[in-house]
């Protein structure tokens, strides 16, 4: 099964997201804009059933204490000239880091540790720019109000891939202390 670890945002911040991806589809590109919304910590990547208890065990004991994060920024991976991903930044970034380095150290052994984390939410997927500078600075002008939301649960979650996107299952959820 496919795995991920990540945390939901509040309703206004997605309605926020929403905003900014109407801005997006006014650019002369192609995309597919994120459906869903949640800050991945770490993906897995297929897993066997067996793992998937001793994963819930490990997560189990990552300790963490709630905290405020909001919306913040727009920017692109991998490169403005190479444009693959819109995304949205998150603050702050020390107590998200904070916590995705912890989670992969819970499960340090069983996976591949993740040197790139960048705490971000995928606005859309770019299949084809035309005017990768013109993009770009439409990109910037989209004004992003800082919505606040409340991070106290992190999830393990099963993706199953359909020709219709994404289907997510929440297989547990780890609580803040």
């Amino acid at each position: 099964m496919r795995l991920f670890i990540a945390f939901d945002i509040s309703d206004e911040a997605k309605e926020e997201l929403l905003k900014a991806q109407s801005e997006l589809k006014k650019a002369d590109a192609k995309l597919t804009l994120a459906k869903e919304f949640h800050l991945t910590l770490k993906f897995l990547g297929e897993v066997e059933d067996k793992k998937v208890d001793e994963i819930k065990d490990r997560l189990s004991k990552v300790r963490f204490e709630q905290f405020d994060a909001e919306l913040d920024g727009t920017g692109v991976f991998p490169t403005e000239d190479y444009i693959r991903v819109v995304w949205v930044g998150l603050e702050p970034k020390d107590k998200i880091t904070t916590l995705q380095q912890k989670i992969e150290e819970a499960l340090l052994g069983m996976f591949l540790k993740d040197t790139r984390f960048h705490p971000h939410l995928t606005l859309a997927r770019v299949k084809f720019v035309k005017d990768k500078k013109g993009f770009i600075e439409k990109l910037k002008k989209i004004k992003m109000e800082k919505k606040a939301f409340s991070l106290s649960i992190f999830k393990l979650i099963k993706s199953t891939l359909t020709p219709k996107g994404p289907v997510y299952e929440v297989l547990e959820e780890f609580k803040a202390v």
